[in-house]
């Protein structure tokens, strides 16, 4: 499956400098949703997974079929003040500025196996934040996976040791 080919490259969003990737074109292709859906639910089927956790939020398109696929709970994380409940929160910067994550306290028990959801990887600081969630409130973290990296930002590298799945790779200014 191309998937590369159907993500669409916005130069200069949300700041000049920046060639965001924008996943939304993909999407507008079912048979591709499907692809990666499937691609992973069968990846995934052996891993004795408790939950899938998404980030805010194109993760919770991703997580959240995969979840459904897997019948098996899906976890929001989310930006700050968007959770009602008791929260426990994460601060991390982005390529382009910076921001704080939420998680209920209660959304995960101590030792299930989570699965760490988002469509992009670029500096790792989302998903290094979401970790530090999951391990705060006693769950495991087993995997990462992203539909998209852009592998030169180093976000693998900041995850290690973090198993980290990507299903399409990018130079930066691709």
């Amino acid at each position: 499956m191309d998937l590369a080919g159907l993500i669409r490259n916005v130069p200069d969003f949300p700041k000049p400098g920046i060639q965001f990737k924008d996943i939304t074109t993909l999407l507008l292709h079912p048979e591709a949703f499907r692809w990666i859906i499937d691609h992973w639910k069968a990846r995934y089927a052996a891993m004795k997974i408790d939950a899938i956790v998404g980030a805010e939020s194109r993760g919770f398109i991703f997580g959240g079929a995969l979840a459904y696929a897997m019948d098996i709970p899906f976890v929001p994380i989310r930006k700050k003040g968007k959770l009602p409940g008791e929260c426990i929160e994460a601060s991390y910067d982005l390529e382009y500025g910076s921001a704080t994550l939420e998680l209920h306290t209660d959304a995960l028990k101590k030792g299930d196996r989570v699965l760490l959801i988002d469509d992009l990887l670029a500096t790792g600081g989302t998903v290094a934040a979401m970790v530090e969630l999951v391990r705060r409130v006693g769950a495991e973290p087993v995997e990462a996976a992203f539909v998209v990296e852009l592998h030169p930002l180093g976000g693998r590298q900041k995850l290690a040791p973090l198993p980290v799945n990507t299903l399409v790779e990018f130079t930066v200014e691709e």
